[in-house]
């Protein structure tokens, strides 16, 4: 037992002088503890006050399920709901496969210099904070001088104020979130194509195959399992329609085609100050997407034999 014990002693003090000899890692990583400590899994612990009447002085008062069947009671909450999913749906299928299509352009080229360029030019946008990124698009999309509407005017047709038309707000953020993260997202693409080896190539090109049968049996078969992860981790991301988009791009005209979760918990919890209220929306929509990461990843295993993880 003693020498068990002696044993379990020294393991111990091996690990201790390991972190200590690795002390300036351990002190680099300190500052990315530190944020996900505080401003994620303390809000995490901090979800029970949708379970409570939030006070400021005094302790807070216990009211169960109080906030959530005022949520649902109103009509509001339903429309917010409402474009959240319509908006997420929209984004999910028709942007999805824009970084798959230009994973694959970008592998055709021979020019490998101009490949490079075409990346580091995509890549770009990604790294733009959604107010820059709204006011390029607000210029593209001017009545007055941008680019579509000048386009418009060529073939004889009025010029239209896409960015306060209820029918074409949606489009417009689903379109300026494929050109924000088309370049970034198709990098996981790239790199599983990268990854595939040459000899299938060569094998291919032996028993005669076209540059169509090569992507459609060899490249596109390589690509199932990031494509199933990311869809799957795109399910979960359902109910995140983009807060910072729809505040840069929102105005009285469109704002009840775009208002959705995230702006409605934003506006009754930070702006009117309802914490409580705010909490259990914003608790109700984590909890939907992780029954929906959960479900998509185990559905998909069972069809594919392919998840998440």
């Amino acid at each position: 037992m003693s020498s068990t014990e002696g044993q379990i002693g020294r393991r111990k003090n091996t690990k201790l002088k390991q972190i200590w000899m690795d002390k300036v890692l351990y002190l680099m990583l300190l500052p990315a503890l530190v944020y996900f400590i505080i401003f994620h899994i303390w809000p995490i612990i901090e979800m029970k006050l949708a379970f409570y009447d939030y006070r400021i002085i005094g302790e807070d008062i216990f009211v169960g399920l109080k906030y959530f069947k005022e949520l649902f009671s109103t009509n509001v909450f339903t429309q917010v709901l409402t474009n959240t999913l319509i908006i997420s749906a929209m984004k999910m299928f028709i942007v999805f496969p824009f970084p798959i299509l230009f994973a694959l352009m970008l592998n055709e080229f021979i020019n490998g210099k101009f490949r490079k360029s075409i990346q580091v030019i995509s890549y770009l946008p990604h790294f733009l904070s959604w107010v820059v990124i709204a006011g390029i698009w607000f210029e593209f999309l001017s009545p007055s001088t941008g680019a579509i509407n000048e386009l418009i005017k060529l073939f004889g047709f009025e010029a239209k104020d896409f960015l306060i038309d209820k029918d074409s707000i949606r489009w417009v953020l689903v379109f300026s979130e494929a050109w924000r993260s088309i370049g970034w997202d198709s990098i996981i693409y790239l790199a599983a194509i990268i990854g595939i080896s040459p000899s299938l190539y060569e094998a291919a090109y032996v028993d005669g195959a076209t540059r169509w049968h090569i992507v459609t049996k060899i490249v596109l078969p390589h690509l199932y399992v990031p494509m199933v992860t990311i869809f799957i981790l795109n399910i979960g991301f359902i109910m995140n329609a983009g807060l910072d988009q729809v505040l840069n791009f929102t105005n009285d005209s469109v704002a009840s085609h775009i208002d959705i979760i995230d702006t409605y918990v934003y506006r009754v919890g930070l702006l009117n100050g309802q914490y409580s209220y705010a909490t259990a929306a914003n608790l109700f929509k984590s909890a939907i997407g992780v029954v929906l990461v959960l479900s998509t990843h185990f559905i998909s295993k069972k069809l594919t034999s392919k998840g998440a993880w």
